[in-house]
């Protein structure tokens, strides 16, 4: 089995130690080598990761703290010289929780435990909703996974690494880059600039090259302007 993956740790000697060990047992691609989490997450913003290993105890950002920003489908495998955050570790999408110092012997017990894993969520195409009960979709925000109506999203706001969703009653900071969230959504939903995508049905005016969705004064950006433009004059009286 071939996996992405990439080492993030603050101590050198734990990273190459972890890197040599993973190249005696596995064929898996090495994606990179990262001292803290705000490389990770800057990392993660370019490469397609399946798989982190991920050290606790790091400055600035935990490896708590990161578990809690990563998205669903990237597992998790805690590197630690603690055993105190065994049982929080597995609150995120983890597979194995490896303790200082480690062994060749533990790694390979660890690699047949990732595989097994992945093997066991190989996707099944699902057969296609229609329909009102497909009007959903479910975030993860922090440590919650929350079920969110389609119809109550008022707009995605890109922040860096972040998209904000905002909703009439909560805002959720998630994940993920605001492109991956376009490819995922069709109308009402159009991209109207670089940081935002809105609720078309939920527009109460436009003007002066601005949407206003209740007093959200958004901008309409020269690139998607034609195409917004468009889709207002097919509903135009």
């Amino acid at each position: 089995m071939s996996l992405k993956y990439i080492i993030v740790d603050d101590e050198p000697n734990a990273v190459n130690l972890l890197e040599v060990l993973l190249g005696q047992v596995t064929d898996w691609q090495l994606l990179g080598k990262c001292y803290n989490g705000i490389e990770a997450l800057e990392m993660l913003k370019h490469h397609k990761a399946d798989l982190i290993f991920l050290d606790i105890n790091m400055p600035h950002l935990t490896g708590i703290e990161l578990a809690g920003l990563l998205p669903p489908e990237i597992k998790i495998v805690f590197t630690t010289a603690y055993s105190d955050y065994a049982a929080e570790s597995y609150t995120f999408q983890t597979i194995d929780y490896l303790l200082k110092p480690i062994t060749l012997k533990r790694v390979l017990a660890a690699k047949q435990k990732i595989e097994a894993a992945f093997a066991k969520a190989m996707p099944i195409a699902p057969k296609q909703e229609t329909g009102p009960e497909a009007n959903y979709f479910f975030v993860k925000s922090g440590k919650t996974i929350r079920n969110i109506l389609l119809d109550d999203v008022l707009y995605f706001e890109g922040e860096k690494e972040y998209v904000r969703l905002v909703t009439p009653t909560e805002q959720l900071l998630i994940y993920r880059r605001l492109k991956d969230i376009e490819e995922q959504l069709s109308q009402p939903f159009m991209r109207v600039h670089h940081s935002y995508i809105v609720n078309t049905r939920l527009i109460t005016k436009v003007q002066d090259n601005h949407i206003y969705i209740g007093d959200k004064q958004i901008p309409i950006s020269t690139k998607f302007r034609d195409d917004f433009m468009a889709l207002i004059k097919k509903r135009m009286f």
